[in-house]
């Protein structure tokens, strides 16, 4: 996939939609292009995923997920070893409900 072909062939249109997505949690798929759309959820302190019908502040209706201390907690602690293991732990939680991308 060339991006810088991509980018020159994109309309305006289609790089805004690019910007502004689907809806709040999935970019937009531009099938022309080769690109699927990509889900999103909150973090940084673990996944935040939505039940598909939850409105797009309803924390009461999220999925369970694991909740890692705040940044300036596990930055504090120094421990690079601990740290990596916080994201490879949120990394499988996000592979297991098909998150491409946490916020954070």
């Amino acid at each position: 996939m060339d991006i810088e072909k991509i980018l020159e062939d994109m309309t305006v249109e289609e790089k805004i939609l690019m910007c502004s997505g689907q809806d709040f949690w999935h970019t937009v798929e531009l099938k022309k292009y080769d690109i699927d759309a990509l889900e999103m959820c909150d973090g940084p302190h673990g996944l935040r995923k939505q039940k598909s019908n939850a409105g797009m502040l309803d924390m009461y209706d999220s999925l369970p997920a694991t909740c890692f201390p705040a940044a300036v907690t596990s930055a504090s602690s120094w421990n690079p070893e601990m740290l990596k293991k916080m994201g490879e732990a949120m990394a499988s939680e996000a592979i297991a409900n098909h998150i491409q991308v946490i916020l954070g």
